[in-house]
């Protein structure tokens, strides 16, 4: 058969294959999802498609460009939930074929719905296509990873989960680049963007999907120590995954990550125009306002702690352990968030870009480090099912982090007559709160009960 290279056995390592050499196979899938962090560059021209240089009246509102972001994450979570079992059967090569069909085609779908100005196509195409892509992808080198490292699970999920998180670096230059190579008086350049980068995409997802391995059945790493194999004479006993969501530690970590995810998430999106309105010529002195191109040098260095803080959290989570890992992310982050204001009331911009990088961090390390904590308590072989449950707690804060930030804010402001630079001490306290609550779900996780495993 033709496609009997995506087989599960056709991808087992031979006797000597190097593990080091699936690490790029898994970060290149991330670098290519990671895309979806570099959505907003499209939503203004996405505004412009019938007027070119400027709105015309048919044109796409903001608004209903807002809706494929939402979307695509939201099935991100739900295909991650729906689809996670059949990877752990089918393997990463097959899953990961599968993400590069469906993410690619998306842009493909999506460069038609834009050529024909109909924007249920374009949901349709980077929405659902593109967040099925996004669910599978995001899940199978995870899974696969923590398999080839049993020894360093955090360190392995941390080095493909960073990937995603740097995936907006390579994806928005590339992206203006080829909007601007291909406008003209009669095209913004959206729909030949669109068809290029869905054929490069899924080139370069190929190479994951040619080159990634999973270990024998009794492939153990080179150097492990006493310690370390009885450990994971622990960890081959295992939850399934129709049995881990019977569990409160599920449901524990589920709260866990969403209120992790929910603090992080809602001034991610709001990053820009928050540094800008606490530091602007009404609430602070002349020289420390910050302007709209610093803040958009604020928003790429939270990119960048996004991405770091996902490798260094969660290989330091290997050293200290998932729980005390996000009790410090817990601690650290209340403290931070109730710093904030006084940030901005003693007009400290240096404090704030600090606070939030180290937040931030904390933001992406928390994914990274979800999944080795999903394998110390239920065991490796289910892994990837199971952490694709857990992805809906992405789809739940997606939704609630940017409501709490936005809608607070917007009270504040039409309601109370609060200038907009106070507007966000309410909001971060709340981000306080919910960590501390964070904080209480994580410290009563317990080991699983053995009548879980199988």
């Amino acid at each position: 058969m033709a496609f009997d290279f995506l087989n599960r056995q056709r991808s087992i390592a031979k006797p000597g294959f190097n593990r080091w050499l699936v690490p790029p196979a898994a970060l290149t899938i991330h670098l290519c999802i990671g895309q979806i962090y570099a959505y907003s560059v499209f939503n203004e021209p996405l505004t412009r498609i019938q007027g070119i240089s400027h709105s015309a009246p048919n044109d796409w509102h903001l608004t209903t460009i807002g809706w494929i972001f939402s979307i695509a994450l939201f099935t991100l979570g739900a295909s991650a939930a729906l689809f996670g079992k059949w990877l752990e059967r089918v393997g990463p090569r097959k899953a990961m074929f599968i993400s590069a069909l469906c993410f690619s085609g998306g842009f493909l779908v999506a460069a038609l719905g834009v050529y024909f100005h109909l924007i249920w196509l374009v949901y349709l195409g980077h929405g659902v296509l593109g967040g099925i892509g996004l669910g599978i992808g995001y899940i199978s080198p995870v899974s696969t990873l923590i398999k080839w490292f049993p020894d360093r699970p955090g360190m392995a999920t941390g080095m493909a989960i960073m990937g995603f998180g740097g995936g907006a670096m390579i994806a928005s230059p590339l992206s203006v680049g080829l909007m601007s190579h291909f406008s003209s008086a009669t095209s913004t350049g959206v729909t030949q963007t669109f068809m290029v980068m869905g054929l490069l995409y899924f080139l370069f997802m190929m190479f994951g999907v040619l080159t990634v391995r999973v270990p024998a059945e009794d492939w153990k790493p080179a150097v492990w120590s006493s310690e370390e194999a009885r450990a994971n004479q622990t960890s081959e006993q295992y939850v399934d995954a129709n049995q881990a969501i019977k569990t409160p530690q599920f449901y524990l970590l589920f709260a866990v990550l969403a209120l992790n995810v929910t603090a992080g998430i809602g001034v991610l999106g709001q990053a820009s125009v928050m540094i800008q309105e606490m530091f602007s010529v009404d609430s602070v002195p002349e020289k420390m306002v910050v302007s709209a191109a610093a803040a958009g040098g604020f928003v790429g260095l939270l990119s960048i702690f996004n991405m770091l803080g996902r490798f260094a959290w969660s290989s330091l989570s290997d050293r200290l352990g998932r729980k005390k890992t996000y009790t410090l992310f817990f601690v650290l982050g209340a403290l931070l968030y109730v710093l904030v204001p006084f940030a901005g009331t003693t007009g400290s911009v240096v404090l704030f870009v600090g606070c939030f990088a180290l937040i931030i961090s904390m933001y992406g390390g928390g994914f990274a480090t979800a999944p080795a904590y999903l394998k110390d308590l239920f065991g490796t072989a289910q892994v990837g099912a199971i952490h694709g449950r857990l992805l809906l707690a992405w789809s739940l804060a997606a939704i609630l982090g940017p409501v709490l930030v936005n809608y607070i804010r917007a009270y504040q402001i039409e309601e109370l007559h609060m200038a907009p630079a106070k507007a966000y001490s309410i909001t971060m306290y709340i981000m306080a709160g919910l960590l501390m609550i964070g904080l209480i779900c994580n410290l009563l996780i317990k080991p699983v009960d053995k009548k879980h495993f199988a």
